[in-house]
């Protein structure tokens, strides 16, 4: 997709029109439309303008085509989520997301909370705390699965972490058939909404929450993944930082 394509596209995503666009970029009309044609390209400076009032990074907006993405990703939403208590676990192993699935499916059933809420939420992030030394040279990754525990369900099940989640927002996106080309989608699904955070003055703020997760489910007949991104991780502030605790 060329240039002035993103720029029409990621307008009508924004629902303004190219008076309110060239308004914003103290431009005329007729120059917003021939951006939008390829006509004329933006000098780089109303490029960057752009990328404020789109969210998005500049790499982005000249090279990708972005309305193809839109089959794979959802728009960025802000949702507020409750605080909730989960049992987790975690597994280091050369397929830590199959193996670690399967051992709190194992444990759901054990403690009788899949005979009680059949539709109990199990959610998954990365767990980092592997070294460079176990990934190269055994393949080792780690990740840790956990079960939202519904409001009136007690158990003291052995062989899980019980852990608290306080309230929090998160900046979300799903992925629409995530596991079609999982070392692509999913972290470019992140990338996304770590973009999306940085460009809106966000920056790391480390401090002991779940700092992001993933939850699968299937929704008319295609394998859907949300991803949140919890922003009491990150403070806000004047800065452009990289992200690192991912």
């Amino acid at each position: 997709m060329s240039l002035g394509k993103n720029i029409q596209y990621l307008r009508r995503q924004k629902r303004i029109s190219q008076e309110q666009l060239a308004y914003e970029m103290s431009v005329s009309r007729q120059t917003v439309s021939k951006w939008e044609a390829d006509e004329i390209v933006p000098e780089l400076g109303k490029l960057t303008a752009l990328c404020d009032i789109f969210s998005c990074k500049l790499d982005a907006l000249v090279r990708e085509d972005m309305k193809g993405s839109e089959k794979i990703y959802s728009e960025i939403t802000t949702k507020k989520l409750n605080g909730f208590y989960m049992a987790r676990y975690v597994m280091v192993t050369p397929n830590p997301e199959n193996d670690v699935n399967g051992y709190m499916d194992a444990w759901a059933k054990r403690s009788g909370l899949l005979d009680t809420y059949p539709d109990a939420k199990r959610i998954g992030w990365d767990f980092m705390a592997v070294s460079s030394e176990l990934q190269n040279r055994f393949g080792l990754r780690g990740y840790v699965s956990a079960y939202i525990l519904p409001d009136g369900f007690k158990t003291e099940c052995p062989g899980v972490e019980y852990a608290y989640q306080p309230d929090a927002v998160y900046a979300a996106i799903t992925v629409y058939d995530p596991f079609a080309a999982a070392f692509e989608r999913i972290p470019n699904g992140y990338k996304k909404i770590l973009e999306h955070l940085q460009t809106n003055g966000f920056k790391e703020n480390s401090n002991g929450e779940v700092s992001c997760f993933e939850y699968v489910y299937e929704q008319n007949g295609q394998t859907c993944m949300d991803i949140y991104v919890n922003t009491n991780c990150v403070c806000k502030t004047g800065a452009f930082t990289n992200f690192s605790w991912l």
